[in-house]
């Protein structure tokens, strides 16, 4: 079992371009099923049967998890057990007629336009810090990013004469997301002077778009923090940056958007509807963002 999950982990390594967080997610649960299966004397593929991975779900509720922890980890079993059918290494699925817990819906917290204005109205933008902080969140609004996507940003991304952003997502995917109107003004103002000063001569040169005051890469800690304080001043607290991306996509659906235009800005890669969003021309994507987003 341990040679055959380390196989299993290499595989989402090399051949998906899972992300290192994925990676670490996936090593921690399938630890956790593989303690389980020891502690009822299994430790060979071939013993493991549909009742033991049911037992396995059924702990993992008596221990209080919620059931979209369960559901992500009975989804990483039920990935494994495929990983070994498909490599040959058994001819037998348990895990294959196993449903995932049923969790409960759960809308996205989004902000209204107004919030969003009052946000970017109240915001503190003086100093080098404060101008970076500004393009920060008019970034993560104006074109939907994770943080993940926010911080990885270089600066030979950031296409702005052409209104894009080159954005690389989970799995090392890249696409294109359009910036206009209060974006790119922020952007635009934080490039030309802020980023400069806060460039520091003891630095390793980096390409990053959004520098620290060390005049490093800017950490996703440190954009939770710029996001939460955002939040506070206006009444909003524990304000998290996904909550942005999520306002974003309300928003432009609001606009009047396609939602096949959303879902390709956004990067989703949903195996499903991937197909359908793979060949949305560019001038069209951009037309329908600078119509529908309230910021553009």
């Amino acid at each position: 079992m341990v040679d055959l999950s380390a196989e299993y982990i290499a595989y989402l390594r090399i051949e998906r371009g899972s992300s290192p967080r994925t990676i670490e997610a996936y090593e921690a649960d399938l630890q956790k099923y593989q303690d389980f299966l020891i502690s009822r004397d299994i430790e060979r593929l071939s013993a493991i049967t549909r009742d033991d991975i049911v037992a396995f779900e059924a702990h993992l509720f008596e221990c209080g998890f919620a059931a979209s922890t369960v559901s992500r980890r009975i989804s990483v079993v039920k990935g494994f057990h495929r990983f070994c059918v498909a490599e040959d290494y058994t001819q037998e699925n348990p895990a294959a007629a196993l449903p995932l817990p049923k969790t409960p819906e759960r809308l996205p917290d989004v902000l209204t336009i107004d919030q969003v204005n009052k946000l970017f109205d109240a915001f503190d933008g003086e100093g080098a810090a404060g101008v970076r902080d500004l393009a920060m969140l008019e970034v993560l609004y104006g074109c939907g990013l994770r943080v993940s996507e926010l911080v990885g940003l270089n600066v030979s991304d950031v296409l702005l004469d052409q209104g894009y952003l080159l954005v690389t997502g989970k799995g090392d995917k890249q696409r294109i997301s359009p910036i206009s109107g209060a974006a790119d003004r922020a952007l635009r103002a934080y490039l030309d002077t802020a980023r400069t000063q806060l460039q520091k001569p003891y630095a390793k040169p980096t390409d990053a778009v959004f520098l620290n005051a060390r005049g490093g890469r800017l950490t996703r800690q440190s954009v939770f923090k710029v996001v939460a304080r955002a939040g506070r001043a206006i009444g909003v607290d524990n304000l998290h940056p996904h909550t942005l991306r999520h306002s974003f996509a309300t928003h432009m659906l609001e606009g009047g958007a396609d939602l096949r235009v959303i879902q390709d800005i956004l990067g989703h890669s949903d195996i499903s509807t991937t197909q359908i969003y793979t060949h949305i021309d560019r001038s069209h994507l951009r037309e329908e963002y600078l119509h529908a987003h309230p910021r553009a």
